[in-house]
């Protein structure tokens, strides 16, 4: 059975008034995806909207390229492809607003290519359906705009399976070889783990077929995109096998661990869940969670009618593989940890959404057109009260930080600096501090060093309003800020009296940075 692809592009060769309507067909199926591409620009601008601070994983990875605050720890799950992303913006701004701009803009125009990637394998409005779908997820628009790694690993692994069909179809498409390199590392590069599990169903198929070409441009890919991630393992994690260990400690021990319950309660909008505990969301929030997979099965079923079976199959192996480590081998769970599954799911979900709407005859056809788009409607609204309240309550979260950062500017904390203590990370990227931890994911010191530390500079402690602080903040001045209380050396004060004038510059500069009000996710 010949795939779809292979007879449009053996009908775009006849001559004539044919040619001409395969180009205008092109140019309107292209439109399509373009208005989706601005539509979730848009919304991401008006509904995220680019004033919401910087969260804490998103400190950590602008700090890398930051001029504002020192660099933070970064862990060895991390991966440098986000704060590469951002360093056009991030290496001479400390304007969140500007970040967030940027990054709607690249998100929507990288929507825009993966979907094309597609064209002649589905219809167009198959993938303009497709895009609109995956657009819509209050997680796609919640963390496009963000310096996150979730949605590029998406984008990537949509143009990567594209990508593959189009160069196993035609061997002598370069693009496509050239953007299964690309796609392969663009994962790679973000989430080196995850561009494998996504991959894995391209080169286990590659091999079997013995299409060596795909293979080669596959792995050159992967190599192109976690060289670094594997080079900095030798260098600063002590080798690559100590690097995966010391990521799977962060992680909490990756094994056999089902998180499909934990996923489902984060659909209400928690950013991170861990532990994941509590009650369900409302059945009405994760209704679409459960149809996703019936409609991903009937859209296969369509698809071996359309004659397009194996790019269905191809985009559910791929979704399959890519969502099992966070479904089955991670003890916690956060809605973005999902985001390339439903980007590659959301192909045969819009197939399926219209062969309902098209296939029943004149008598039933409104009755299905009008559940279906009161189905749509009903989602799309979930989606957005999922949105505005996740929205709301972290763009709080993250002007508390900004409130505690100008607190420690008054009390004379200012870069240079060193925060250490409860959430002290993401608070040290507001006040424009290196931070300090002397256990957890993110230790990187000792509670000597840091008192010593607090000879030289401004040094504070954050601790819980209730909460007890270490052995070597305990003589310090504290101030309850929030629900926070802050032990702040005596260096500080010292230091600010005896320095204001020659310290003026660098902490008007810490001001302005603070104001880029830096997910409460604090996994890498």
């Amino acid at each position: 059975m010949p795939d779809s692809a292979n007879a449009i592009l053996t009908g775009a060769r006849r001559p004539g008034p044919a040619r001409a309507s395969g180009r205008a067909t092109r140019v309107r199926g292209d439109g399509l995806l373009a208005l989706v591409a601005l539509a979730f620009i848009l919304a991401q601008l008006l509904v995220v909207r680019p004033g919401m601070g910087l969260g804490w994983d998103e400190t950590v990875y602008v700090s890398q390229v930051s001029a504002h605050a020192p660099a933070a720890f970064f862990s060895a799950p991390r991966a440098r492809g986000v704060s590469l992303l951002v360093a056009p913006i991030a290496s001479w701004s400390s304007s969140t607003a500007l970040l967030r701009v940027y990054l709607a803009l690249l998100s929507g125009l990288a929507l825009y290519l993966a979907l094309r990637v597609w064209r002649g394998m589905f219809p167009s409005r198959v993938l303009a359906l497709a895009g609109a779908l995956f657009a819509s997820l209050w997680v796609t628009l919640f963390y496009g705009p963000q310096a996150m790694p979730n949605y590029w690993v998406a984008v990537g692994a949509l143009v990567c399976a594209g990508c593959f069909l189009r160069a196993r179809a035609h061997r002598d498409d370069h693009a496509a070889l050239w953007g299964l390199v690309g796609g392969t590392a663009l994962m790679a590069w973000m989430r080196p783990m995850d561009a494998v599990w996504a991959a894995l169903p391209l080169l286990a198929l590659a091999m079997w077929k013995r299409h060596w070409l795909p293979l080669a441009a596959l792995l050159a890919g992967l190599v192109a995109g976690a060289a670094e991630w594997v080079i900095e393992a030798y260098v600063g994690y002590g080798g690559l096998l100590r690097r995966l260990s010391d990521g799977s400690a962060v992680q909490g021990g990756l094994g056999w661990h089902v998180a499909v319950a934990d996923q489902l309660r984060s659909l209400g909008g928690r950013t991170l869940c861990r532990p994941c505990t509590g009650s369900m969301p409302n059945p009405v929030v994760t209704a679409w969670w459960y149809t996703l997979p019936l409609l991903a099965l009937l859209g296969l079923l369509v698809a071996r009618r359309g004659r397009r079976a194996t790019p269905t199959l191809v985009a559910l192996a791929c979704a399959a593989t890519a969502a099992f480590p966070y479904l089955f081998m991670i003890g916690y769970a956060a809605p973005r940890f999902l985001l390339p599954p439903y980007a590659l799911l959301a192909i045969p979900v819009a197939d399926a959404l219209l062969h309902l709407v098209a296939a029943p005859g004149r008598r039933w056809r409104p009755l299905v057109v009008s559940l279906v788009a009161l189905g749509l409607a009903g989602h799309l609204a979930v989606q957005y009260a999922v949105l505005a309240a996740t929205v709301h309550r972290t763009t709080a979260d993250r002007r508390a930080w900004d409130r505690t950062a100008a607190e420690l500017h008054r009390l004379g904390v200012r870069p240079p600096c060193l925060l250490a203590g409860d959430e002290a990370l993401p608070i040290a990227f507001y006040t424009g501090c290196g931070s300090a931890a002397t256990a957890g994911p993110n230790a990187n010191t000792t509670e000597a060093a840091i008192a010593r530390t607090a000879r030289r500079i401004p040094v504070a402690c954050l601790t819980p309003a209730n909460g007890t602080p270490p052995p070597y903040a305990r003589a310090w001045p504290s101030h309850l800020v929030g629900h926070k209380r802050l032990y702040v050396a005596p260096t500080a004060r010292k230091g600010t009296r005896a320095s204001t004038a020659r310290k003026g510059t660098r902490a008007s500069t810490a001001q302005q940075g603070a104001r880029a009000r830096p997910s409460t996710s604090r996994r890498a």
